[in-house]
């Protein structure tokens, strides 16, 4: 089975969908009816990642390491049968990074890979892909960061695509699909880009 191109992944996202894999590898188009976004605006630390983010326990690097990001996604978890990221999910979205559009946020510690996320990014939108973590809060802190890469870049929506417990941790809610497609068109007028370096003022 070959890679999605990543025209196809494009107008894929700029129409509301998005590819996840089964696990025998066929890849299927979703548009989930509510959809999950995280508001950019009202999302806080929690009290008890605060003091972590306070003794910068955890590096921070943007893009370093793409491919590693990805495959710490994909590894199987004790909560979750499987992976929808097949080798072609993993192809695909390393392609559209080469292009610009899909990032990392990870997390460092002693500088091993330890956590992050990755996920595509359009004009004025975030789609949030997954996330992965080896140590505690490796990827709460990676998160935190990328809500301070979109403000400070003046994205204006973060979609997370289905709600779930790990998800809800960080403020996210479920509105109507065509409330989000009519966000969604809004959003990809505004020119905006993705640039991680926008943390070294803070880091």
């Amino acid at each position: 089975m070959s890679a999605i191109s990543t025209d196809d992944l494009l107008n894929g996202y700029i129409n509301g969908i998005f590819p996840m894999a089964e696990a025998d590898g066929t890849i299927y188009w979703y548009s989930p009816n509510p959809r999950a976004i995280i508001p950019i605006e009202t999302y806080k630390p929690s009290k008890s990642l605060r003091p972590v983010l306070n003794k910068k326990y955890f590096d921070i690097r943007v893009n370093w390491d793409f491919g590693g990001v990805m495959r710490g996604c994909s590894a199987p978890r004790a909560t979750e049968p499987g992976t929808w990221i097949s080798e072609e999910i993993i192809a695909s979205y390393t392609a559209l990074h080469e292009l610009g559009y899909a990032h990392s946020v990870e997390t460092y510690r002693e500088n091993k890979l330890v956590g992050g996320l990755y996920g595509v990014s359009i004009n004025g939108v975030f789609f949030g892909e997954s996330m992965f973590s080896y140590e505690s809060n490796a990827s709460k802190v990676a998160f935190h960061y990328l809500i301070q890469i979109l403000r400070m870049n003046r994205f204006v929506l973060l979609d997370t695509q289905f709600i779930n417990d790990n998800v809800l941790r960080y403020g996210a809610i479920e509105i109507p699909r065509e409330h989000y497609l009519h966000q969604l068109e809004n959003a990809l007028k505004l020119k905006r880009r993705f640039n991680g370096k926008v943390l070294e003022d803070i880091l």
